[in-house]
């Protein structure tokens, strides 16, 4: 699931529910009309709870909730938030051959996983693009979960699809299963653990960050793995659709009102300050897991083996060097936003911003985006152009905010 566009939609709505005025979201593809809008289990729990609807990738979603985006993203790190993320795509791949199956599609080292742990990692075309990005889990050698983007649906399925039918065709024992029948929740930051460990028996403290477990939490069958999109310490619960408003309540009310549900716009903030790509806005199909900055994602035997779409094109520039690569920015006056152009300090083109925005917890501008390979060290000066007028910048290191992944010390 995974620009600060979002946090510039909640500000939008915000104001105009204020009778202000505020530009709209740029990446118009992910929103459509209110007609047929699917809604997840929690739709009426969001409203009883304030949160502000919208469409998003087809679906009517919390931009946020009575609290302001700046607000309820201190709070993710202070205390910690409940994210509906029910309208992005879980799924199992399942058979004898589900592993050397997804190693066609994806640049992860999928048989090098152990059981119960998994991996951020990247599908790609033929070009070695990323068609998505996804957090792919090895449940058991026979048993792959994997949740893709809601805005990569369509197509994602479609291409695992037409694939598996060829993979099968050839004698290969792979199934797959949708898991539309469940919900997921994200729980993220630092009251994440204390508070889920009231709702099961198993200890937490023993599952790390990538690690995966199917147990009961209130009183219903959970996947859970220990991950999220903010950079806190977190997990994504799959829950049955059926409970997933009792567990919601559960959380919420074992947190004593310290956690706090939580609406796109301070997701975006908070992937944003994290460093972590939005699909559609920091990679897309043109985009290589190398150029976006990805290459610890493609394992160490597939750099050797290839044997993924696109290998011969990514294999090279791990040779060669990409031509640009996605790097993090600071800079003055008006955050800058997606499309801005990024100048050298003599007036060159050196590239584009693909997110941007305030960071409520530094305080300061932050973005992202990609330039020339030998533009792109560490303290670069840079020129950012926003509404046509150039603002002082400098390229950094990412993340913006430190991760807080739980990880064995």
């Amino acid at each position: 699931m995974r620009g600060g566009s979002l946090w510039q939609l909640g500000q939008s709505i915000t104001r105009r529910l204020a009778q202000s005025d505020k530009k709209p979201l740029s990446p118009r593809r992910y929103f459509a009309s209110g007609a047929d809008l699917k809604k997840t289990a929690l739709y009426d729990f969001h409203v009883a709870h304030g949160g502000k609807m919208v469409p998003f990738a087809g679906w009517s979603m919390p931009i946020q909730y009575k609290d302001s985006i700046i607000d309820s993203t201190v709070n993710c790190r202070v205390n910690g938030s409940l994210f509906d993320v029910a309208h992005m795509c879980g799924l199992s791949l399942k058979g004898k051959d589900c592993v050397p199956f997804l190693e066609t599609l994806v640049v992860a080292d999928v048989a090098g996983l152990a059981p119960g742990t998994g991996s951020l990692t990247v599908f790609t075309n033929e070009k070695g693009g990323a068609i998505d990005d996804s957090v792919i889990t090895k449940v058991t050698d026979e048993h792959i979960y994997l949740v893709v983007n809601a805005g990569c649906r369509d197509k994602d399925l479609a291409h695992i699809e037409e694939h598996m039918k060829a993979f099968k065709s050839k004698g290969g024992d792979v199934s797959w299963h949708i898991h539309d029948e469940r919900s997921l929740l994200a729980l993220q930051g630092p009251l994440a653990a204390p508070v889920l460990q009231h709702l099961t028996k198993e200890d937490l403290s023993k599952l790390y960050f990538g690690q995966f477990q199917i147990l009961d939490i209130n009183g219903s069958t959970c996947f859970l793995t220990r991950t999220g999109y903010t950079g806190e310490d977190g997990f994504e619960i799959s829950v049955p659709s059926e409970h997933a408003v009792d567990l919601a309540k559960a959380i919420l009310e074992k947190s004593e009102g310290k956690v706090r549900l939580t609406g796109l716009g301070a997701r975006d903030s908070l992937r944003l300050e994290a460093g972590l790509c939005l699909y559609g806005n920091d990679m897309e199909q043109h985009i290589t897991p190398v150029e976006a900055g990805l290459t610890w994602a493609i394992g160490k035997r597939r750099r050797a083996d290839g044997g993924f779409l696109g290998a011969d094109v990514i294999l090279k520039q791990l040779q060669d060097g990409p031509t640009i690569r996605r790097v993090g920015f600071f800079s003055s006056g008006p955050p800058a936003r997606s499309h801005s152009e990024v100048h050298d300090e003599n007036g060159n083109k050196i590239g584009e911003i693909t997110s941007g925005g305030f960071s409520p917890n530094l305080k300061k501008n932050v973005a992202m985006g990609y330039v020339k390979s030998g533009q792109h060290k560490n303290g670069t000066k840079v020129k950012i152009l926003v509404r046509g007028k150039p603002y002082e910048g400098n390229i950094t290191k990412m993340p913006f905010v430190a991760t807080k992944y739980y990880k064995p010390s």
